[in-house]
């Protein structure tokens, strides 16, 4: 258990733009933030951080909250977990009642595995910085690899020994389960005997994007032909390889200062960059480029400048990730290297100044690339050449902005000497057949609903209304407005009751407060009942409310709701709607309007369930009384929607 004390030092000082920035690029959107969800795989941006507020919100997803519920949300951290992350990246000493063993191994099977795994970062590193053998062995090794020990340090390098059982055994003294270490991919189980998965190999730890790691790669050390060169580890509940890219975790920042992220394919390639200065690269770790990877990067920069080998694999592996690259809408330039060499060895055997020139001169956009390539070793052969002009246009066809289509159009037409006519014919001939794909696979379902009535989904209109009167008392609650309050007396002059229009100035809290207390009405749903309680009791206490000052109060499910509805009214700042010459009104420029027509839709409603609920007594009893109380909510639902339909 984390003390209140330190739990009220790290909500003071943690900002949410920076720990949001730790993961996702965001940019300047007014006084707010906006940026790729990373929750979906979008093109728009729908992210926005409000720093006056202390909160986000991703529209594309509907989750928000505080720094504290994006940890949770988009790191899988609990909520201590993100708390002590927060006290980490702030240096804010953590008061912690002391959990036992037993405890620890009490939480979910995921907790349990990121557990293992952090004692095996500590057992695999030790090996290799603290004892005689891992030194002797390990460090001399690594240093004739190049590896200085301030990469050892930043990229948490590990040795296993060549032991069947050592850290099998050194995990079981200290009370982890057997089935947790099997889980996290560790140790093998077979016949009842448990023992290392890793041996006599250097541990590279595959970290997630904030630092936790999620499992190894690990290099044999003996020049052994008959085993794996590489093993990694197997897929678990926290490791999917296709979801991770190695040294995102050390390379983040630079990414985004540098707006460009260099794509390689090994753990020494990202390791040995980084030794020469060049620190905005990753790794795919030796698996195929998936849309899961590029979208990590993407949330980071629109850049992607692909380093690789001039081997056959390589070039494969190129040409597939620049076209998946493409079809996520990033910009893409590749860097070939000479014959016999990879980024590991580029970055061992020269300088800092001559690999970045080297780099930025040899780079690519991916059409002279691919064209290039791919022209050269099929010139003299028609029918493969035509092979390769259609390949070549397929990428192109990937490019959604026009401008640019147009000018790879004309760089591919220099380079495969064909005429630009024949390309764009190509190019519609593909859009054709894309689209006549859809069609097919669609035809079926359209037929089976072409000729059915289209019916809405339904709409809860009590959540919907409550959920209004939140958003009200969040957004304009300490707002003094002007409202038309119907007032009734009797005249004795006509005999009747005559109702009247008179304008009272009111905060917008208490005349919701008033209201809803006039019809001995409670909200129904749990969070708005809980939210309302609280918004109330901090306007009557200061006559105002400090949203950074209650987010932190609130649970997750709270926060998220508050976040939701302080950022709704800014979303379509995300869209500059009045640079385009569209012009959105705001709910803010009629509150007193809003109020009213609120209250009373949601006196209507509560009138017709009233309604209702009393029919349904009337078919089961015989009840003069009953009737009378139908008939009198009838003539009160007539007057609700009487003014209801003069305010609106």
């Amino acid at each position: 258990m984390i003390s209140k004390t330190s739990i009220n030092n790290i909500y003071e000082a943690a900002r949410v733009e920076e720990v949001i920035s730790d993961f996702i690029n965001l940019k300047k959107a007014g006084s707010n933030f906006k940026g790729l969800s990373p929750f979906s795989q979008e093109k728009t941006p729908s992210f926005m951080v409000s720093p006056a507020k202390q909160i986000w919100k991703d529209f594309s997803s509907g989750k928000g909250g505080n720094a504290v519920a994006f940890l949770m949300e988009h790191e899988g951290f609990s909520y201590p977990e993100a708390l002590r992350y927060l006290g980490k990246k702030y240096n804010i000493e953590i008061e912690e009642f002391t959990n036992t063993p037993e405890e620890q191994i009490k939480f979910d099977l995921r907790e349990s595995i990121y557990i293992v795994l952090n004692f095996s970062y500590e057992f695999y590193n030790n090996n290799l910085t603290k004892t005689d053998k891992g030194k002797s062995v390990g460090i001399s090794y690594l240093n004739s690899r190049g590896f200085n020990e301030e990469s050892i340090k930043k990229f948490g390098l590990g040795i296993s020994f060549n032991d069947r059982k050592g850290f099998t055994d050194q995990a079981l003294k200290k009370g982890f389960k057997t089935t947790n270490l099997e889980k996290s991919g560790l140790i093998i189980k077979k016949d009842d005997e448990c023992f290392d998965r890793f041996k006599n190999r250097i541990m590279f730890p595959i970290k997630s994007i904030s630092g936790r790691v999620l499992g190894y790669g690990a290099r044999i050390i003996s020049n052994s032909s008959n085993v794996a060169k590489y093993i990694n580890s197997p897929e678990t509940e926290v490791y999917q390889k296709s979801k991770i890219l190695y040294g995102l975790f050390e390379s983040k920042s630079f990414i985004i200062k540098e707006d460009n992220c260099y794509l390689v394919e090994g753990y020494t390639d990202v390791i040995q960059l980084h030794q020469k200065g060049i620190k905005n690269v990753v790794s795919s770790s030796g698996t195929a480029l998936s849309s899961d990877q590029i979208m990590l990067v993407k949330r980071l920069t629109e850049n992607i400048t692909i380093i690789f080998d001039r081997d056959q694999a390589g070039i494969t592996a190129a040409i597939k990730g620049v076209d998946l690259i493409l079809d996520h809408g990033m910009n893409v330039r590749v860097c070939q290297l000479q014959e016999g060499e990879d980024p590991d060895s580029l970055a061992r055997n020269n300088s800092s100044d001559f690999i970045k020139s080297y780099i930025k001169s040899n780079s690519l956009d991916f059409i002279n690339f691919k064209a290039s390539l791919l022209a050269i070793e099929y010139e003299n052969e028609p029918i493969r050449k035509a092979e390769v002009i259609n390949n070549i246009v397929k990428s192109i066809s990937l490019v959604k902005n026009i401008i640019k289509r147009e000018l790879y159009v004309q760089t591919c037409s220099k380079i495969m000497k064909i005429s630009e006519d024949s390309i764009f014919k190509t190019l519609f001939q593909i859009e054709k057949s894309k689209e006549n794909n859809f069609r097919n696979q669609n035809s079926k379902s359209f037929e089976i609903v072409k000729n059915k009535r289209f019916e809405p989904d339904s709409i809860d209109e009590l959540y919907e209304l409550e959920k209004k009167i939140i958003s009200i008392l969040i957004l304009y609650g300490q707002k003094t407005e002007t409202f038309n309050e119907s007032i009734l007396f009797f005249s004795e002059e006509h005999d009747e009751l005559i109702e009247k229009n008179k304008q009272l100035k009111s905060k917008v809290y208490e005349k919701i407060f008033l209201d809803l207390q006039q019809d001995e009405i409670e909200l129904a749903n749990k969070e708005f009942k809980d939210l309302f309680h609280i918004l109330m009791t901090e306007y009557q206490v200061s006559g105002k409310i400090s949203i950074e000052k209650i987010i932190p109060t609130l649970s997750k499910e709270l926060s998220e709701i508050v976040s939701s509805i302080i950022l709704q009214e800014e979303k379509h700042l995300l869209h500059k709607w009045d640079k385009k010459s569209i012009y959105v009104k705001l709910p803010s420029e009629n509150v007193s309007v809003m109020v009213t027509e609120t209250i009373l839709s949601l006196r209507k409603l509560l009138v017709s369930k009233k309604i209702e609920s009393l029919q349904e007594n009337i078919k089961s009893k015989d009840n003069k009384s009953i009737l009378e109380d139908v008939m009198g909510y009838y003539q009160l639902r007539k007057i609700v929607s009487s003014k209801l339909n003069r305010v609106l």
